[in-house]
């Protein structure tokens, strides 16, 4: 018996009064950096306005997107070096930042509460757990897109 600790990640568009819609999912190990996960789906998105957590405040990242594919990125101000606490401005724009963010939190919880994902107690390989991963996530889609 083994354990495997995974990530779901999710690109998705913001739906007013809704929740948002899955674009693309992906999984990756548990100690798989959430950057390294978007870099290879970068060149495929989209022009338009991006959130993340602060995890994806990466200035490099958001400059080159920027000037090649006029995507922007938006994540709340992470604390420079040595820098004791954020500016009023950084906090308001972070708390907007994160009201957005909210949405795909709610995402997140709904398709655990609808599929009950993070029960794995019955998955006893790498091919089972990526059955039991991705046969919910899409029951969870299903329900998404013709139920609500």
């Amino acid at each position: 018996m083994g354990y495997y600790g995974v990530k779901l990640h999710l690109l998705s568009q913001y739906r007013f009064k809704g929740l948002p819609k899955p674009d693309d999912i992906g999984l990756t190990g548990a100690a798989h950096h959430d950057l390294t996960a978007l870099r290879p789906l970068l060149p495929f998105l989209p022009a338009g306005q991006r959130y993340g957590d602060r995890i994806y405040a990466d200035q490099t990242l958001k400059d080159t997107r920027l000037k090649e594919q006029n995507l922007t990125f938006y994540t709340p101000v992470k604390r420079k070096k040595g820098q004791a606490r954020l500016t009023e401005d950084e906090k308001r724009f972070s708390q907007r930042v994160s009201r957005i963010r909210q949405h795909i939190e709610g995402l997140f919880r709904w398709i655990d509460r609808k599929t009950n994902l993070s029960v794995a107690s019955q998955v006893r390989s790498y091919n089972g757990l990526l059955v039991h991963v991705f046969g919910r996530v899409a029951a969870a889609c299903f329900l998404l897109a013709f139920y609500s």
